[in-house]
């Protein structure tokens, strides 16, 4: 009989479906009892006491054929039958895994209950503990390992610690485990951040000054401002986050000083970093990670001794997993533990010899590592430059490799981050290596993993491992700067035919993102070659042109206003006049406008990107252009010069003739005749507008830098108010601000919220106004819309104002002002003057009030803002009346008012004058 120990301690044990009892050798599936043999429920038994551990199959056949001598066939025999029973592999279920060549593991969750049936103890393999829990897509983490092998305590004590901790770096050498480490603290935390956990890997990136815009990114976060990290701060500031910032050692210095902020500034946020050195910044707690344990006397051991050390454990699982008919027994085990050894249990180093097995065999394996290996580390951080760490590993696996495999290796190590297979034929193919023999050492490369296929995406991806690439590269320089350069104008003029076939299509590219945001590395990577002292400025050119609408889509503005620039400083005399400038100016002028303001030079791009489209003859860039340039000069408050371009959108979108266009021309139209006061024309345009407009579409929206179907709902609301229809411009204004929010643009959000402020004081919904104000500088702030959070101030000064709150109004409406005029946004300084003077005026300070009111009102003639003078002569002839008790120049100035009200059909402005000139007479 099978000595199985914890058979008389009465202890029963569930796991899915079944219940197990030892002591009355049972098994049942939802209560009904399971038949089955002796042998195979001593199996269960045996498994089932440590669920995770590999049990090897010399201690299953001793554990449970102790009174006889059995061959492994046998065993193999009895695990079938008990998957069969348990429906191993059905539906999903998973009980019990093979680590080949060294034994069996139980690998699903184990509840152990005592006879009273209390649970006693939750035991669960580590790496599918949360697997079966966690919410599908949530997160951008990579995929967990299948077995996290030896890191157990290390495991355990970052997940007592890290929820806990603001900062968590995980320091050691290159190919230690930091990386797996991480990301398997990440995947158990899931749960405990609702979702909200992040993964930066920083590998990818070579520009260390977009670090925060990478972060950003990984976050999903839109950052439309030259503060990103404000944006960040933004979103996270009072939400539970973990952020995961993985292969921090080369940008160690912005990203210590961005954790620093977010540490200080965010203080439900925890930060899990991992680098080859500490962050040292505020709060930083330091893990370090040690090599896995390795047998200090692999000869003096046994094959169950030796497969205790999860070194060795890796090694078998990574020979096993490249040869599935590798066996492993004592002698072999004796072998792999003393290369560990050599390997000094350095996770990295010993896959890549394990791989090596799968070719040369363990024993030939053994030898060339005993004869080439000669490591001057033993998992320590070194003053070594990156590029030399695991040189003797790297020149080694290397060396095995034929001719053709080195060539296409060092030319593959000119991506960044992944590549498909059609990119790694276009760019290590050449007159030397055909594309079929490139094909052939693509797929020997990843079999020696030192190519990483990703098969969790439909189409598939490979990449190099970090060091591996970066090995590769110095081989790549080593062979001169013409195999170099011709890699790297391959890698370019690849991307370049990529975006620009993409760009053909622009809907299908502005729609999914994440396709574009896999390959950013290898965009900025092709960018700063062209634009380098070897580089293709040609090449260069067309891609920064190519990669505009990416850049913008993915909201990353700051790099579009650079490449942009860069690349107009560049152009050719043949490129200038050309689409390619078209596509430059008109990135450059949105990019500007939107990240450092309304600047001459944001104005100068767009009215060259309209004059390169009229030369092109090119009738729907032109509307984009004339679109941008119009919101531009309403900004500055050049409303005539933006009627001038509402009139030429018009002739163009005629000239076009599709409904589309039409709803773009007719919306700015009807937007400059809104504020020039003629809301009846306005009214009709802007009901055009929408009635020809297809639906919100954020291709659309980002391609123009603003919905312009947004922008004409919101505008009709203040329209239907001023004409006399105040319940039904609530009712649009309400309908148009929830559209913005689903549409998901935070510079059309903001729009659609500063014009239903107003219709809101207007109607006098001072809850809607609040709700408005408060939605307003929540999508500023944390998108750092400098000029937006300027305004925020002065709508608050109104609200204020209208609540009785006269002292605070007048202070936040005065810094409103003056910020805004420093920036050169005018477009709301009519509405807050309005509102400023009717503050002064309360406080009895008629003069100031008086010549802030005359300022205002000659600015309009003279800017042809016209919408407010109906209501700036009703507020004068106010003061004039309070001030001097002047009542014929007041009725004189509330006739005038009364007709141009009328003029305008601005029914309400002309309600509230009739009731001042009626309360005139009946006081007079």
């Amino acid at each position: 009989m099978a000595d199985l120990g914890n058979q008389q301690n009465g202890e029963r044990r569930a796991f899915g479906p079944f219940c197990l009892s030892p002591t009355e050798r049972l098994l049942t599936r939802d209560g009904k009892r399971i038949e089955m043999g002796g042998r195979s429920f001593d199996l269960l038994v045996v498994l089932t006491e440590q669920p995770g551990r590999v049990l090897s199959k010399r201690e299953l056949l001793k554990r449970v054929w102790s009174d006889v001598v059995v061959e492994d066939g046998s065993l193999r025999f009895h695990m079938a039958g008990l998957r069969k029973l348990l429906n191993d592999g059905e539906d999903g279920a998973r009980y019990i895994a093979t680590q080949v060549g060294v034994g069996y593991a139980f690998v699903a969750p184990v509840e152990r209950i005592d006879p009273l049936g209390a649970l006693v103890s939750w035991s669960v393999p580590v790496a599918n503990e949360v697997a079966c829990k966690l919410p599908v897509g949530t997160t951008n983490l990579p995929p967990r390992l299948p077995r996290l092998i030896g890191r157990e305590r290390d495991v355990r004590l970052l997940m007592e610690r890290v929820a806990d901790t603001p900062l968590f770096t995980i320091v050691g050498s290159a190919g230690v485990g930091k990386t797996s480490l991480a990301v398997e603290i990440g995947h158990q935390l899931v749960p405990q951040f609702e979702g909200r956990v992040a993964f930066v890997d920083f590998s990818m990136l070579e520009n260390p000054t977009v670090v925060p815009s990478m972060i950003a990114g990984a976050m999903g976060i839109a950052v439309q401002s030259e503060d990103p990290l404000a944006v960040i701060l933004g979103h996270i500031r009072d939400h539970r986050f973990l952020l995961v910032l993985d292969n921090c050692e080369h940008v160690i210095e912005p990203a210590a000083n961005i954790v620093e902020r977010i540490v200080d500034e965010a203080p439900n946020t925890r930060v899990l970093a991992t680098s080859r050195e500490p962050l040292r910044v505020r709060s930083e707690n330091v893990h370090r990670l040690d090599a896995l344990a390795y047998p200090d006397n692999p000869a003096e051991l046994n094959l169950e001794q030796l497969l205790e050390f999860p070194a060795v454990q890796l090694f078998c699982e990574r020979a096993a997993a490249a040869d599935s008919s590798l066996e492993i027994d004592e002698e072999a085990a004796r072998l792999i533990g003393g290369m560990c050894h050599r390997l000094d249990g350095m996770a990295l180093p010993i896959e890549l010899a394990a791989v090596r097995v799968a070719t040369h065999g363990i024993l030939a394996t053994a030898r060339q590592l005993g004869e080439r290996f000669s490591l001057g580390w033993s998992g320590r951080r070194t003053a070594r430059p990156r590029q030399q760490t695991l040189q003797a590993t790297l020149d080694w696996s290397y060396d095995l490799l034929s001719e053709t495999e080195k060539i296409v290796l060092e030319r593959l190590a000119i991506f960044v981050g992944p590549f498909s297979i059609d990119a790694a034929l276009d760019v290590a193919a050449d007159p030397e290596i055909e594309t079929n023999d490139v094909a052939v050492a693509l797929d020997e490369l990843t079999s020696k993993s030192l190519i990483s296929p990703n098969r969790s995406r439909e189409s598939g991806t490979y990449r190099l491992l970090e060091m591996t690439r970066a090995y590769a590269r110095q081989k790549l320089h080593a062979r001169g700067r013409e195999q170099y350069v011709a890699a790297a104008r391959r890698h370019a003029s690849y991307f370049l035919g990529e975006l620009e076939a993409i760009g053909r299509q622009d809907e299908d590219l502005l729609q999914d993102p994440q396709p574009l945001r896999l390959q950013l590395g290898n965009i900025r990577s092709a960018l700063d070659w062209c634009f380098s002292r070897t580089g293709d400025l040609k090449i260069g050119v067309r891609l920064a042109a190519a990669s505009a609408p990416v850049f913008q889509n993915l909201s990353h503005l700051l790099e579009c206003r650079a490449w942009s620039a860069r690349a107009l400083s560049e152009l050719a005399d043949s490129q200038r006049g050309t689409a390619i400038e078209l596509e430059l100016q008109g990135a450059l002028g949105i990019s500007l406008m939107f990240t450092r303001g309304n600047s001459a030079a944001a104005g100068n791009a767009l009215a060259r990107g309209l004059e390169v489209a009229t030369d092109l003859e090119d009738h729907w860039n032109q509307l984009r252009m004339l679109g941008g340039l119009h919101i531009f000069h309403e900004r500055i408050g050049e409303y005539s010069t933006a009627m001038s371009h509402a009139r030429r959108a018009v002739e163009v979108a005629e000239a076009i003739g599709e409904p589309e266009a039409i709803g773009v021309a007719y919306s700015l139209s009807g937007i400059s005749h809104h504020l020039a006061g003629d809301q009846v024309r306005a009214r009709l345009e802007l009901e055009l507008a929408l009635e020809k407009s297809p639906p919100s579409h954020r291709s659309r929206t980002i391609r123009y830098g603003f919905d312009h179907r947004n922008r004409s709902g919101i505008a009709l609301a203040r329209a239907l108010w001023l004409t006399g229809h105040p319940t039904r411009a609530g009712a649009v204004a309400r309908q148009t601000v929830r559209e913005a929010a689903q549409l998901n643009h935070p510079v059309t959000h903001c729009i659609a919220l500063i014009w239903s402020f107003d219709v809101y004081l207007w109607m006098d919904e001072l809850d809607a106004a609040q709700a408005a104000l408060d939605a307003f500088t929540e999508c500023a702030e944390v998108n750092a819309f400098g000029p937006y959070i300027a305004a925020a101030g002065g709508f608050r000064g109104e609200l204020a104002l209208q609540q009785g709150a006269l002292g605070e109004a007048l202070g936040a409406i005065e810094e409103s002002l003056s910020r805004l005029r420093a920036i050169r946004y005018e477009l709301l300084t009519t509405s807050f003057s309005l509102a400023l003077a009717r503050g002064l005026m309360q406080g009895a300070r008629y003069s100031e009030a008086r010549e802030l009111i005359e300022v205002t009102i000659a600015r309009c003639h003279g800017n042809g803002e016209r919408f407010a003078l109906p209501e700036l002569l009703r507020v004068k002839a106010e003061i004039v009346c309070r001030a001097d008790g002047d009542i014929a120049a007041c009725e004189a100035l509330l006739k005038e008012a009364l007709i141009l009200a009328r003029e305008q059909g601005s029914r309400a402005w002309e309600s509230r004058i009739a009731v001042d000139l009626d309360g005139l007479v009946a006081e007079n």
